[in-house]
């Protein structure tokens, strides 16, 4: 049976208030998740050309289903003030990222589409750059990024979207190392929010170490 616009937008809301979680225990469950499938210490040379003895591979976490719904969950809710009209961000570590939060906003009364960008344009088909949306002009977006060091990486999905004349309203990371991002996007004039900190894997990690020398 169909339903009119309008009263599919009450069931929506109806369904966003049962499906309502405690996002303070959904950001729990999720740093246990993010440390337990993504976290790894060692010796690892990192995107931005930096040494690390701290990685964060966020795919494990992202394509698992508690992952990716949780994820998705937090990052509604901390841009659940903007008026956004989509989400996008850089091929292919925050696909999966735009995938979660455009299949969960469909049961709010604001569903949101999505993008990606690619590090360079196809050389055939539609040769898009931006792909995945038709047109992006006056648009307000939020750029995801899975995990960043200095920004520069997401920094090409701002300037793509910009380009295709989108309104970036913000940039936000899953996880912030803590190495330069903030600085970044503080000096381009962009707002820059994260969900986690590097430092709150290394201090569980640190605690767990203590209990099971203790």
């Amino acid at each position: 049976m169909y339903h009119s616009y309008d009263a599919r937008r009450r069931h929506a809301s109806q369904k966003q208030i049962s499906m309502t979680t405690d996002t303070h225990a959904a950001r729990n469950r999720a740093l246990d998740l993010i440390k337990e499938r993504s976290y790894r210490e060692g010796d690892f040379l990192l995107a931005s050309g930096r040494k690390s003895r701290f990685y964060l591979d966020m795919k494990p976490t992202m394509f698992h289903p508690d992952g990716a719904n949780l994820l998705g969950e937090l990052i509604l809710a901390r841009i659940s003030n903007l008026n956004v009209d989509y989400v996008g961000g850089m091929a292919v570590g925050a696909i999966p990222l735009v995938t979660a939060v455009t299949v969960l906003s469909a049961r709010t009364p604001h569903p949101l589409a999505g993008f990606f960008v690619r590090k360079e344009a196809k050389d055939h088909g539609t040769k898009r750059r931006v792909d995945a949306v038709d047109d992006l002009n006056g648009k307000n977006v939020v750029i995801l990024e899975d995990v960043t060091t200095t920004g520069d990486s997401s920094m090409q999905a701002v300037e793509a979207a910009t380009h295709a004349g989108a309104h970036v309203l913000l940039v936000l990371s899953i996880v912030d190392r803590g190495e330069g991002a903030v600085e970044f996007y503080k000096s381009k004039g962009i707002a820059f929010d994260w969900l986690f900190r590097l430092s709150e894997f290394q201090a569980t990690e640190d605690k767990r170490k203590g209990t099971r020398n203790g």
